[in-house]
């Protein structure tokens, strides 16, 4: 029997499901040791201030970690995410935070109901075939003006994980891209991109983000 289209869906949430302990040990005091990330989601912050502020949905929240950082700077940040380990996770260690399991593929958001949307290291596992979808979902939720913050692997070519963290088996895929494909989509989409960071370009691995708002 061939795979359902969105087989990968399925794939992503049971392997974070099955490996989110790992993860979250992966990720634990991450933003302590990356400035420039730390930068990008104080001018994050800062573009939602300006733009009259209002709940802000980090799409693909993992254990929520960057939810918590941007409450922290006075963000009205809540959090998805496709799996209900990581969610599980994110309410234990946040409990003053709202956290619910959803897919970035059809959020159940009114539209221009939220202020900023924020999609850290999530897009990094949809298809090339549904990435534009995903992108009109973020600007269908978004309310005119507000500000998206899109972070990424940049590279050009799939990465399939069949191990997880904590040794057990996975089978999820990461998509690494160049800039400039994430940045046409977005505007495929009915964004303005106002900027673009490549982050440590010289490694095997470098990371990027993109600054777009739904200026319609």
């Amino acid at each position: 029997m061939s795979p359902v289209p969105d087989s990968w869906l399925s794939d992503t949430r049971s392997s974070y499901d099955t490996d989110a302990p790992g993860y979250l040990e992966k990720v634990r005091g991450l933003l302590d040791e990356r400035p420039y990330l730390r930068a990008s989601l104080a001018l994050f912050a800062e573009s939602v201030h300006s733009a009259g502020g209002g709940p802000v949905a980090d799409v693909g929240c993992g254990p929520g970690y960057v939810t918590g950082h941007l409450r922290e700077l006075g963000v009205d940040a809540f959090g998805i995410d496709l799996s209900p380990e990581m969610i599980a996770i994110a309410r234990r260690d946040h409990p003053g935070l709202r956290f619910e399991v959803g897919s970035m593929t059809d959020l159940d958001l009114a539209e221009g109901s939220v202020a900023g949307v924020l999609a850290f290291w999530s897009v990094i596992h949809v298809p090339d075939h549904a990435v534009p979808g995903v992108f009109e979902q973020f600007r269908r939720v978004l309310r005119p003006g507000g500000p998206l913050l899109v972070g990424f692997h940049v590279g050009d070519g799939t990465q399939h994980t069949a191990e997880g963290y904590t040794g057990r088996p996975v089978n999820v895929d990461s998509h690494h891209r160049p800039p400039g494909r994430i940045a046409g989509w977005l505007r495929a989409a009915g964004f303005t991109i106002e900027a673009e960071l490549v982050m440590g370009p010289d490694e095997d691995v470098p990371g990027a983000v993109i600054f777009a708002r739904n200026h319609a």
